[in-house]
Order: structure tokens, then sequence, then C-alpha cells
């Protein structure tokens, strides 16, 4: 393979990241970030385009940095409140909720399993403000854990070939998570700044859906890793971690995000611009019954839904001092629990948004249809039908859940 590709450019400045203390501050920086992000996100969803202010906004909140344990300066905040973070940015802007998603997973698998000086180096970066994204996944095999990527020793380094797909965040990041297999067929988790020779970010995203996420296409050709930047990601698999649950409650925060972000605009156009039925017998849309049933039971699913997230987060909690394979088997499914009602709730929402608010809410100017977009796109991260077998299984036969990312 030839790297003769230019990498796409992307002015990546130097991070200068605030702090965050605790989970109260996370939250209340959230909603800070939110209120920022809102504006524009229509507009940069039809561009294509974010500029890099926005970006260094977010990730100099210190919002990228609150999963880092307390024991190396970060606020270590739970699982519950990260789930929050994620779900008040995502309602604002999921494409931009969905970027620090990749780059919280990274982290938990150098909390999981990096050494004491790795988690001294990379979380420090990381609380200076510094993005990472990543290159795991690919699109080439015959299903979502059939990667072709390779590692091998080289002197005293390692080489990595391949190419990847699906990696979000890419264009923005200063590092790069590249999965490669060893020579035993192993995961293993290569961080690489993101001017490392023989690496390629190739900006070709272009999904109907979470459109500014830069989910795209990276090159590996003979890309050259230190020791000291590998982990043994295999590891977390090996045995109970909650690294899969984590991973699965970070998407579904994202959902219950776009889901409320569908909500929200419905009751707002319904009120303001929306005209009821003729045979309703009422001078505005909020007063047409069958529109108020129809809102009622949308904020009754939205709630559950976050309810769920919530609830899910707290098991997580729970399970985190000592995670076995029972705990860690119900933190999955209560995570599986909450992702089939946030994906399902957030589809609903934004295809209703449509039906209530009338034609004139089908108008380009409003671009409302980004919401149907970013849920239809976004809840095809992994099938939600499988959830459904996961959850009976275990209710059914005690069956406890296969350990991987998407569990």
């Amino acid at each position: 393979m030839s790297t003769s590709v230019i990498s796409a450019h992307y002015d990546i400045r130097h991070p200068d990241a605030h702090t965050i203390r605790d989970d109260a501050e996370a939250v209340a920086v959230a909603h800070h970030v939110a209120a920022l992000l809102r504006e524009g996100a229509a507009e940069r969803d039809r561009r294509r385009e974010v500029p890099v202010d926005v970006i260094d906004s977010f990730s100099n909140s210190g919002l990228w940095g609150i999963t880092v344990p307390r024991e190396y300066g970060g606020a270590e905040v739970s699982f519950s409140t990260l789930a929050q973070v994620i779900a008040i940015v995502s309602a604002a802007d999921p494409s931009l909720g969905q970027i620090p998603q990749n780059h919280y997973c990274l982290l938990e698998d150098i909390r999981l399993q990096g050494t004491v000086e790795q988690k001294r180096f990379f979380f420090d970066l990381v609380l200076k403000g510094n993005r990472f994204a990543n290159a795991l996944s690919e699109t080439g095999g015959k299903n979502v854990a059939d990667i072709r990527t390779r590692l091998v020793i080289e002197g005293d380094h390692y080489r990595i070939d391949g190419r990847k797909g699906y990696c979000t965040g890419s264009l923005y990041a200063h590092w790069l998570g590249v999965l490669a297999l060893d020579d035993q067929d192993r995961a293993q988790l290569a961080f690489v700044p993101r001017n490392t020779p023989g690496l390629v970010v190739i900006d070709d995203w272009d999904s109907i859906g979470q459109r500014t996420t830069s989910s795209g296409t990276v090159l590996l050709d003979g890309l050259r890793v230190p020791a000291f930047n590998l982990f043994p990601s295999y590891r977390s698999y090996a045995s109970p971690t909650l690294a899969g649950p984590f991973a699965q409650l970070t998407t579904a925060a994202i959902d219950a995000g776009i889901g409320r972000a569908a909500l929200d605009d419905t009751i707002a156009f319904v009120r303001e611009h929306a005209r009821p039925w003729i045979d309703a017998g009422v001078a505005k849309a909020s007063e047409d019954p069958l529109t108020i049933i129809q809102i009622g039971s949308l904020e009754i699913r939205q709630e559950a839904a976050e309810a769920l997230l919530e609830r899910a987060g707290r098991v997580l909690d729970a399970a985190k001092p000592e995670p076995d394979e029972d705990n860690v088997a119900a933190a999955s499914v209560a995570v599986a629990k909450a992702k089939v009602l946030t994906t399902e709730v957030a589809i609903e929402a934004s295809n209703r948004l449509f039906e209530l608010g009338g034609t004139r809410s089908s108008l380009v100017r409003h671009n409302f249809d980004r919401h149907w977009r970013n849920a239809r796109v976004h809840t095809l991260h992994d099938p939600v039908r499988w959830k459904y077998h996961l959850v009976g299984n275990w209710a059914l036969n005690g069956i406890k859940p296969t350990r991987h990312d998407w569990n």
C-alpha cells in the first residue's frame, strides 16, 4: 500500500484546556458548551464544516479530560455523570457530541491496560487538551471483528500497515489510537501523533447523518510505533472489565441527546408555527388533542430512555471497584436496555417532528431533517435487535452477554 495520498489538512492548534475538578462542574461546563455548540449546529451540518475555534472551545473546556483518574489529576467523574454530559452536548450537536466518544473509550483502554508510566504520560496529554481519535474499525472484512491491520516488530520499534474506516474525529485529532493484530493475532492498541510519517487521514466521510464527525479513512503504511505507545487491549476482554458496557453507554448517550433535541424542536415548532387540524376545533396546534397525546407519548419515552441511561451508569459505577463475571454482565444488560430505548425514541421523535410540525417543518431553511439523519445513522453503530436478544437471553436463560466492544 502506498501513502502517496496527501493527508487532509486541519489547523491543529496547541491545546490549552481547563481542568474540571468534580462531577458538578462537569455538568455545568457541559451546559455551557452545549449553548455554544447549539449556535450554528444546523449550518455546520449543512456545510459539513466545523470551524477550528468551535473544536478548540469544546476540547479546551476540559470536558475531554473528565474521565482521567483522580490519582493522575483528573476529576474521574462517575459513569452516570459522563453519560449525562455526553447527552447534554449531543442534544446541542450530536456530530460534535460523538467526536469525544471514542476519545473517552481510548482513555478507558489506557486506564485498564496502561502501566503507571504510560498513564502518567498520556493522561497528562489529555488534561492539557490533546484530542484522541480512533483508527479501530475496518470496512472490508466479513464482519466488524475482522481486523486485517498488522503489527510487526521491526528493530527497536513496531511497524503497522493497514487501512481503517469510520475513524471518528480523525481530522481534528492530536493523536490517533490504532488497532492492529500482533504475530499472535492479539489486538494491540497503538497511540501515534497525528503528523507521524506513514499515517494519512482522508476526510471522506459522506454519510447522510453525523456529517461533521470526520469519521473517514485512515491509511497506515510503514507506521513506526515505539513500544511505550502500545497497549494490550485484548486483555480488556480476556477477563471481566467494563470496556464493552462503557463503550455502549457512551454510544447510547449520544442517541439520548439526539432524541431530546428532536423533541425540543418539535415542541417549539408546534407552539410557534404549526397549524391545528381542521377537525380539532381549536385555534392553536398546541391545543390539538391528538397532537398533545403524541407529545405526551414522546416525552414519556424520552424520559424513560434517559432514566434507563442514568440507571445503566449507576450499574457501571457499582461494578467499577471490583468488576467480575456477574456485575460486568449486569452492566452489559443494563446498558442494552438503555440502548434499545435511546435508539427507538431518537428515531421516533425525529420522525414525528414532521408529522406534528406539518409541511412547513420540512422546509430546507429549518434543516430539521438533520435530527432524523443523525438518529438513523448513529443508531446503526450496532444492531439494536441484538440488544433485545441479549436482554431476553439473560432474563429467560441466565446467559451472560459475550464480552466485546458492542456489549
